[in-house]
């Protein structure tokens, strides 16, 4: 008996503010196949999605591919510095045109030898000058490569495959104003690790952006470090927030505590005494602590599995320190250890939800951002 995809959208009238009383995201948005097709086409192929951070792209020439919504894309820095978007498949006969990342003058097309400018400008097509379509001649430019919005914000890269969406700026709305002390756009980033995981995309940001695991998860290694938190921020932005104070930093173990790096200069108070956990809608998490910075953009791969890629930053002043790549180990090692934690669970999780007897639950007091983008989630998907 097939599954209705009508059932789920009315178990999502459940999922509505406040979060009190809303009703968690039905198991089969986890687990269904047709279901993770219409998360494509309501949310990955509309939203701004982050790809990672600008310093990803050093030189003119350098370019990472990734795939959207079911849409293979190469963003590319031309030799002014600017970062263009563009279809990554041949004028053509479609052909794709890279995979991974490099550098590269041209793009170049493996098949036919059609070459790209770096904005993707069709500036030579071999043994076509000959060409006639309907009577018309072959014009480069009706071939140069598909574009797509591309944004930054923060030292973050955002893509956006919906022309008519909303510029970045007004989806993030406040999300500048209250994340400046930590002057994210001048961070550094230290370290970067890809890893795939077997679970639904949604499930591995939820636990990040929860406290109520931590003392059956993580009872050993970091829940001591967490006060209870403050509640989960009211922001005008498509984005979820939650600050707490730690007996010490976030970003390393229990145990290491006297390893720490010095705050972030820029920060005041309260602000250098805890961890500001944020989502942005829909696939970047991270952790804004008192001396560092560490992120997660998660990718679904397939309805039970996600491409994880883990970014570490650092304030330049901790960089340059002399010692600095030794004490930075102590917290490379401290979110391996949590995510070594968390996977048997997330993917126990998964086994659960797959169950045709899971039901809807409901929200802890420790769960307000996993609910508020259960709420945004179902509004999206309604």
């Amino acid at each position: 008996m097939g599954i209705n995809l009508e059932n789920i959208s009315k178990q999502l009238e459940r999922v509505r503010p406040p979060v009190a009383s809303a009703a968690t995201l039905p198991p089969l948005c986890y687990t269904e196949e047709a279901w993770a097709k219409k998360e494509y086409e309501r949310i990955f192929a509309h939203a701004w999605i982050s790809i990672g951070r600008r310093e990803r792209w050093k030189s003119p020439g350098d370019f990472i591919c990734v795939e959207l919504a079911g849409t293979p894309l190469i963003i590319t820095q031309d030799e002014d510095s600017h970062l263009h978007a563009l279809a990554n498949t041949c004028s053509h006969r479609g052909m794709k045109l890279k995979s991974g990342s490099g550098n590269c003058r041209q793009l170049v097309c493996p098949f036919h030898a059609w070459t790209y400018a770096l904005d993707g400008k069709l500036i030579s097509a071999p043994r076509m000058e000959h060409c006639t379509l309907s009577g018309s001649e072959f014009v480069n430019h009706d071939f140069d490569l598909t574009t797509v919005r591309v944004e930054e914000s923060s030292g973050f890269v955002f893509l956006c495959l919906d022309a008519e969406q909303q510029s970045l700026e007004d989806w993030l709305a406040d999300f500048g104003e209250l994340h400046a002390p930590w002057k994210l756009k001048d961070l550094v980033t230290t370290r970067v690790s890809e890893f795939d995981v077997r679970c639904n995309w949604k499930s591995f940001i939820e636990v990040f952006n929860e406290y109520y695991h931590l003392p059956y998860v993580h009872p050993n290694s970091l829940s001591g470090l967490y006060q209870e938190p403050d509640a989960a921020d009211i922001v005008m932005g498509e984005y979820t927030t939650q600050f707490g104070i730690t007996e010490g930093t976030a970003a390393l173990l229990e145990e290491s505590q006297t390893h720490a790096l010095p705050s972030i200069p820029t920060l005041r108070g309260r602000e250098r005494e805890g961890t500001r956990y944020t989502w942005i809608y829909p696939n970047l998490t991270f952790a804004a602590c008192s001396d560092s910075l560490w992120m997660y953009h998660v990718f679904p791969s397939a309805v039970n599995r996600c491409h994880v890629v883990q970014t570490v930053c650092f304030p330049s002043s901790s960089v340059s320190l002399p010692d600095f790549e030794v004490r930075a180990q102590r917290y490379y090692d401290r979110i391996d250890e949590a995510i070594a934690e968390d996977l048997p669970f997330l993917e126990l999780q998964q086994e659960g939800l797959a169950s045709p007897l899971a039901k809807q639950g409901r929200f802890s007091t420790l769960e307000p951002s996993v609910g508020n983008f259960a709420c945004w989630y179902a509004n999206q998907m309604r």
